[in-house]
């Protein structure tokens, strides 16, 4: 009989990392709050989706959302417990959610001082073919005087202070970012706690893979048309890059960060101002990339640099290693140029 390896009892849970930070920074205990809360939310969302068949909630909820996709009962369970978790955290004032028109306000015995746009449920029409799919949230600091409203979700992506996205996928992985780096933890279904597995991730300088909906080709502009045909037929005779793309953001933006290259959703003829959302796709995906070592762009400026004009702005957005987004934004401006 072989011995098994010793059970590790010094484990680093997501919930002691947050403390432990938490600490380190000598804050409040808000954030703490916060995050304990989403990971809570989280942990739900993960154990509805992976008895969502068993549970009869696949399939279409019978209304589409504020930006016109179509929602799955596992959309609208996914936003309320989202919502509930956190306005039951006391940490927040205002939440702006993907399934909601406008910003809700949390009631006054209930608020903090943070400020969180999320998408719930990410990729939700690959729900019923069993595709990875996933969480995206951003927290923002209330920078106003006075009642909590729709324009304090209003601010650039510089002011974010965390962000993350939880994968459902093989296993369900949380990736956060703060402004000391990248950790990713994984979920342990044993214990259910998130167990740190990765700490401060970097992304590669240059990947060999290239991420985005080829389907469009007939619609993309000039510039993404010759960056593909540069990946596709290198002129230096390196080897061409490979495509991959799930049509999920947080499973190719997750695939980007590990094994480095670009992920890409550009405007085009049938979506000129780009489709996905600034407040609760672009900018935690942005964050959480340039913590990583990475670059997040429109094209022609940095997507944390952008000042948004509404709750559901759509931008166009190239991200992941820094020298595959260069080499994109330089044709994009020589393009915009003329």
């Amino acid at each position: 009989m072989t011995d098994q390896a010793p059970f590790n009892t010094d484990v680093i849970t997501l919930t002691r990392f947050v403390m432990e930070e938490g600490r380190k920074a000598k804050g409040t205990g808000e954030m703490t709050q916060l995050l304990n809360s989403m990971c809570t939310a989280i942990k739900a969302i993960s154990s509805a989706v992976r008895k969502a068949g068993l549970a009869n909630l696949y399939g279409i909820a019978g209304s589409t959302n504020v930006t016109g996709d179509q929602v799955k009962k596992l959309d609208v369970l996914s936003n309320d417990l989202v919502i509930n978790m956190l306005k039951s955290s006391y940490s927040t004032c205002v939440l702006v959610s993907e399934e909601d028109q406008h910003a809700l306000i949390v009631e006054p015995d209930k608020r903090g001082k943070y400020v969180v746009c999320f998408d719930p449920l990410d990729g939700s029409s690959n729900i019923d073919c069993l595709a990875s799919i996933g969480t995206i949230f951003a927290i923002y600091k209330k920078t106003s005087e006075g009642e909590p409203a729709e324009k304090d979700a209003l601010q650039p992506g510089r002011n974010i202070v965390a962000a993350g996205y939880a994968l459902y996928g093989s296993a369900t992985m949380l990736v956060l970012a703060t402004e000391f780096g990248v950790n990713c933890f994984m979920l342990d279904p044993a214990i259910g706690e998130f167990i740190l597995v990765n700490q401060d991730v970097k992304i590669k300088k240059k990947g060999n893979i290239y991420s985005l909906n080829e389907g469009y080709a007939k619609y993309s502009d000039e510039a993404v048309t010759e960056y593909l045909q540069k990946k596709k037929f290198p002129e230096d005779g390196s080897s061409p890059y490979g495509a991959r793309y799930v049509g999920s953001m947080v499973a190719d933006v997750h695939r980007t960060l590990v094994y480095g290259g670009i992920f890409l959703y550009p405007a085009n003829v049938k979506s000129p101002k780009g489709k996905l959302r600034l407040l609760y796709e672009c900018n935690p995906m942005a964050y959480i990339m340039e913590k990583a070592g990475g670059m997040a762009t429109n094209g022609l400026e940095s997507v944390l640099d952008i000042v948004p004009e509404s709750i559901h702005q759509r931008m166009p957005v190239a991200l992941g290693s820094p020298d595959d987004v260069q080499e994109y934004m330089n044709i994009y401006k020589k393009y915009a140029k003329k």
